[in-house]
């Protein structure tokens, strides 16, 4: 990885804000960040809706009729909360703004650099891969609740099984070419195009393991899928 690369992880809503936000998560997840920044590693960390998303979209369906933008918008700015908090986590080591636009480039000399949701129709995946490009990193984490890609949906079949390494167009067969806010997908159709156009590897793990995230960190051997 170059020198001024940062590592980027997309942390997903759904391991900040389960139900309730998991303090006890943010706290192993604040003391790994923090030991490999101890080793002069630099983080760029996107945050996701979660919980907090869905309450949010689900109280204003029954409220009444809404376009997709508003959803989206709702989502979003969940995102952007998620973000907050994680910045004043680590409010110590990160640089004061929240990027809210991955079209452009913060100069941050700070080991830890938060962003989130920029507009309607971009999944925070999509912007984790474009800040990729802004940021020089040749590697997205992205941190959900799954231990792998699977062949097929293992909510819905017992025999799904899991995917190790996968190319782009196999992974892109899997998952189909359009994104939908809320929609259930290992990492988003769209964002998987620019990604495979750009060379950019993706990993796929399990956030609740932070130990496995450590170890890939640490350049050992994890659990996880690697698209490339």
């Amino acid at each position: 990885m170059p020198t001024n690369a940062r590592y980027i992880i997309s942390l997903g809503g759904s391991l900040i804000v389960p139900d309730e936000i998991d303090v006890k998560f943010l706290q192993e997840f604040r003391a790994i960040i923090f030991g490999q920044i101890a080793k002069r590693k630099k983080f760029l960390l996107i945050t996701g809706g979660g919980r907090t998303s869905r309450r949010y979209s689900e109280a204003a369906k029954a409220l009444g009729q809404l376009n997709p933008t508003d959803l989206d918008w709702l989502g979003i700015h969940s995102t952007r909360l998620n973000g907050h908090l994680l910045r004043t986590i680590f409010r110590k080591v990160a640089n004061a703004r929240i990027i809210d636009n991955p079209n452009r480039r913060l100069n941050a000399k700070e080991p830890v650099i938060i962003a989130a949701g920029y507009r309607p129709g971009w999944s925070t995946d999509y912007v984790a891969v474009l800040l990729a490009q802004k940021y020089q990193g040749t590697v997205v984490v992205n941190l959900s609740n799954v231990d792998y890609v699977y062949d097929k949906d293992p909510r819905k079949f017992k025999q799904a099984k899991p995917i190790k390494e996968i190319s782009w167009p196999d992974f892109r067969k899997i998952v189909g070419n359009k994104w939908s806010p809320g929609a259930h997908l290992p990492f988003d159709p769209v964002a998987s195009k620019l990604a495979e156009q750009m060379k950019l590897k993706v990993v796929i793990m399990n956030g609740k393991n932070l130990s496995n995230l450590k170890s890939f960190l640490a350049g050992k051997k994890f659990k996880g899928t690697i698209i490339q």
